[in-house]
């Protein structure tokens, strides 16, 4: 209990980073305390504070959660891609030009690097406007309501807070195979490279590895991808093979049936790179050559050269060294993510994890910001609303835009049984691309309907330009329980393509049948 005398009334706090901040007098520092600069972190960071709390987040960077710097990077980059594959298709439309057209990948990966540095400092004003003290640390739990920050210089302090919420991310898994940390890049470390990644080895099926692949090979890079395991594991697999086939024809190459077993240099770079130092070069850069040796599931090996080998294999939880065994939280053995409930509560009652360092949930950046943001307001604004996981929309950057919201195909037929599930669907071919007559029957839309319920509407997939953009108005829609019915009574926008979805009559049990009688 605090002496009477001091029972409201405000202490002065100057953060090792020389914030000030008035606070009342408590058994604890803060009443939420946030380890880790995530998405979802940042959001329940920004709206605690909103809602009058004392919050404290401790983070050993600039505030830009990776997350969200690599949604804004792959887009970024997908349209660099865009932009070349735009140049061609402009003679069809009456441009002319007289010079060489060429790509500077320095120029690029300076502009994103700039990017990302500023939407960094724009996140710190925000969260200093809101009243977050953010200190640039490494947190570690070491009592039940106490973390300990060491910043870049080995000072350590400790602050303690009534709640504490874990949002420290994940980071690239390696392979463990010789090389790979030593010579390998993962997409967090693509631009370091003061040079182009030249010949392209991407190890890995992960939705960042095709769009790492799509927008290399769109740059002019010689591109290979291995499915080290599975390509886009737990995505809808007719729109995975479309998405492949659709890459193939468009000069990336696959590799199935092998793993890689080693990397080695054979020929050193003109200048050393540091991972993570990113450095322009004066002048051109000698890459070196990577040979991989790839072993295929009969034991047959065999090496191909590289300029450049990136992993892909997906990412893994950081919680390995921030005292989650002091306060007796145990990670899951599977995935290393942190178990939670509906309310993202651990098995800790006063400490919560939110985004992609939970275990078993699909990770996202706005579905982390969602969840961060009522994580705060279920804590501190009376509100009992919980994050939905099981529909939330999503996009993929590869070279045909990929976006879809509720449930994959298989999913569905799993949930409610293949009888009780019809899928409408089309090809499309959008206007921009008739006159350079490229891409007739790339584009896809399919609807799958839950037929008991009204033909509810449970997966929207769209494959096409621009389809983030055109599922993110269905997604609403679709919280609302939208229909087939409802779908075909929306009036579309003519010449769009997102008015394919609402004139689709072609289910995929009658294209089946008319392939089998051989009628198309």
């Amino acid at each position: 209990m605090l002496p009477s005398s001091l029972e409201g009334q405000r202490r002065v706090v100057v953060t090792q980073s020389g914030d000030v901040m008035e606070q009342p007098f408590g058994p604890f520092d803060y009443d939420l305390l946030v380890i880790g600069g995530g998405s979802a972190g940042l959001a329940v960071a920004k709206e605690a504070a909103r809602l009058q709390r004392r919050v404290l987040v401790i983070n050993l960077a600039t505030p830009s959660p990776k997350a969200a710097e690599w949604d804004a990077v792959r887009k970024l980059l997908h349209q660099a891609s865009l932009l070349g594959k735009a140049i061609q298709d402009s003679r069809k439309y009456g441009w002319r030009f007289e010079e060489t057209v060429s790509h500077d990948w320095c120029e690029l990966a300076e502009a994103v690097r700039d990017q990302v540095r500023s939407r960094g400092l724009e996140l710190r004003k925000e969260l200093r406007d809101c009243g977050v003290i953010y200190l640039s640390a490494r947190g570690e739990i070491v009592a039940p309501h106490t973390v300990e920050a060491t910043d870049d210089n080995g000072r350590k302090t400790r602050h303690s807070a009534e709640t504490l919420v874990i949002a420290t991310g994940d980071r690239p898994r390696y392979l463990g195979v010789s090389g790979d940390r030593e010579r390998c890049l993962t997409s967090d470390d693509l631009f370091s490279l003061p040079r182009s990644p030249g010949r392209t080895l991407v190890v890995g099926g992960s939705p960042e590895g095709l769009e790492c692949a799509g927008f290399l090979s769109g740059l002019g890079s010689e591109v290979s991808v291995m499915l080290q395991p599975d390509l886009l594991a737990g995505f809808d697999q007719k729109m995975v093979q479309k998405i492949m086939n659709h890459m193939f024809v468009h000069d990336v190459s696959f590799v199935q049936h092998y793993s890689l077993a080693k990397v080695e240099q054979i020929e050193a770079c003109s200048k050393d790179i540091v991972v993570g130092v990113p450095e322009r070069s004066a002048g051109p850069v000698s890459p070196g050559r990577l040979r991989a040796t790839m072993v295929s599931e009969e034991g047959h090996r065999k090496q191909e050269d590289f300029d450049t080998v990136l992993l892909a294999v997906g990412r893994e939880p950081c919680t390995g060294d921030i005292g989650l065994e002091s306060v007796g939280l145990k990670c899951s053995q599977d995935s290393g993510g942190i178990p939670v409930n509906d309310r993202e509560q651990t098995s800790v009652d006063h400490i919560y994890a939110v985004g992609s360092v939970q275990h078993g949930r699909p990770s996202t950046t706005g579905l982390s910001t969602q969840a961060g943001a009522l994580l705060a307001r279920r804590l501190y604004g009376g509100d009992v609303t919980t994050c939905d996981y099981s529909s939330a929309p999503f996009v993929l950057f590869t070279p045909v835009e990929y976006a879809a919201c509720g449930l994959s195909e298989e999913r569905a037929k799993l949930t409610f049984g293949e009888a009780s599930v019809e899928v409408y669907h089309s090809y499309y071919w959008p206007l921009e691309w008739t006159l350079p007559s490229r891409g007739k029957n790339s584009c896809y839309g399919k609807v799958i309907c839950h037929v008991p319920d009204g033909e509810r509407v449970v997966g929207l997939h769209v494959m096409g330009p621009n389809a983030g953009d055109i599922v993110q108005g269905f997604a609403a829609a679709m919280k609302c329980g939208l229909s087939k019915r409802q779908l075909d009574a929306t009036v579309g926008i003519n010449p769009v393509s997102a008015q394919v979805l609402t004139t689709l009559t072609l289910t995929q049990r009658v294209s089946e049948a008319m392939i089998v009688r051989g009628n198309c």
